[in-house]
């Protein structure tokens, strides 16, 4: 069994192969690959929406072999981070510094809801337009 996380979800996947002589990568179906990540592989590479990003030439096999698909190299290619625990029952895929940065440019905060102290949820997109000061508080 093997854990992947990701921005939006965390899925542990029964038919995981990490290969210890290929430099410890992560490799799934492609079933469980479009349905984690987003990213299918077609013909012209591995495609999200109209996005697709193509395998290097003369390099295809060390991202797809039959059904197989090295997530972890494919998450190199697009250079966003791939890393995994020491034992790899665990693997994080990020987001890249590109996406990451354009979202700090915005200056926008991501949506998200909480409750008050009364137990109403109140969501920051009720907000939008409006000053807003969030106040953050952790024990660590």
């Amino acid at each position: 069994m093997v854990t992947v996380l990701t921005e939006t979800s965390a899925t542990d996947i029964e038919v995981a192969s990490v290969r210890p002589n290929t430099n410890d990568e992560l490799w799934l179906s492609a079933t469980d690959t479009a349905a984690i990540t987003g990213w299918e592989m077609k013909p012209e590479g591995f495609c999200k929406g109209d996005i697709c990003v193509p395998t290097p030439a003369g390099n295809s096999d060390r991202f797809v072999q039959g059904d197989a698909i090295n997530v972890s190299a494919f998450w190199d290619l697009m250079g966003k981070p791939a890393v995994r625990t020491a034992d790899a029952g665990v693997w994080l895929l990020g987001e890249g510094a590109g996406s990451r940065n354009d979202a700090m440019i915005s200056l926008q905060a991501p949506d998200f809801t909480l409750p008050d102290l009364d137990g109403k949820l109140h969501s920051l997109s009720d907000y939008r337009g409006k000053r807003v000061l969030l106040i953050t508080w952790a024990s660590w």
